[in-house]
């Protein structure tokens, strides 16, 4: 079945070189998603990529794609030609290593939700999840882990889309759900789930009362659950660059994508 495509996609490149389009294409492949909101009420698809152009040689930030009531811009190519990087996130910010294993400028699409009293917020917010939910079915990403929130990679400084949703009683649990939604209504491929590698999966007895963190190997991730010593738990893979507790860096991960430290199970 193919993905159904509700709307155009208009393609209005920024000029290149310049500090916001280099020019330089995603090598690494198109590995997740940004979801962002331009923090400037009232401001259209439109008008931002107009700024974006006119400011090129004076701000470095960018973003691939607005969104509005109105039209779906794509400034930075994403999905009109191969994908370029632009620069929506902070380098200086590791939660995008940790989470998804690069750095969202080299891997991610930023989407940009456009909103105020002057755009039709339920028609901006279709074509923000719809767009998303496309951006998976292309490139092959499970839409119900591979978005994130600006403010979640860069929380002491950003807050968006969390600002642009509240606008019309939004919220981003909301979004998340409505996206993964959105891509199964509109034909989405049922993704096939990552072979485990018998050799890096296993059990684990827990020896101490122990966290299972949503997405990331580190203390400051949310918390799934709290399991008390003697549970057996199951993973299928580790990593040994997580977050150091005690001089110990790896953390295992199970088949939902958490992780919980070694340190506090035994295995073998």
């Amino acid at each position: 079945m193919a993905f159904q495509e509700k709307y155009l996609i208009t393609p209005r490149y920024l000029s290149k070189p310049s500090k916001r389009r280099s020019g330089q294409l995603i090598t690494a492949g198109v590995k997740f998603i940004v979801a962002h909101d331009t923090g400037n009420p009232k401001s259209t698809a439109d008008g931002n990529v107009r700024y974006y152009e006119n400011s090129r040689d004076q701000k470095s930030a960018s973003a691939h794609l607005f969104v509005d009531d109105k039209t779906i811009v794509e400034c930075i190519p994403a999905l009109t030609a191969p994908p370029e990087k632009a620069w929506h996130v902070l380098y200086n910010v590791d939660t995008d290593n940790l989470l998804y294993g690069h750095n969202a400028n080299d891997a991610a699409i930023g989407v940009e939700y456009c909103f105020g009293d002057n755009i039709d917020p339920d028609e901006a917010y279709r074509k923000y999840i719809w767009v998303m939910a496309y951006i998976c079915h292309r490139f092959q990403l499970d839409p119900a882990k591979s978005v994130v929130g600006h403010f979640f990679l860069d929380p002491t400084r950003k807050t968006d889309p969390v600002t642009g949703l509240a606008q019309s009683r939004r919220t981003y649990d909301q979004l998340l759900r409505d996206v993964a939604t959105e891509y199964a209504a509109c034909g989405g491929d049922p993704l096939v789930a990552p072979q485990v590698d018998a050799d890096r999966s296993g059990t684990a007895r827990v020896t101490t009362r122990l966290n299972i963190r949503k997405g990331a190997p580190r203390r400051t991730a949310d918390l799934v659950q709290a399991v008390a010593a003697g549970t057996v738990l199951n993973y299928i893979d580790w990593v040994d660059d997580g977050e150091p507790v005690n001089g110990n860096a790896r953390w295992y991960r199970d088949a939902n994508g958490n992780f919980f430290w070694s340190g506090g199970v035994s295995t073998g």
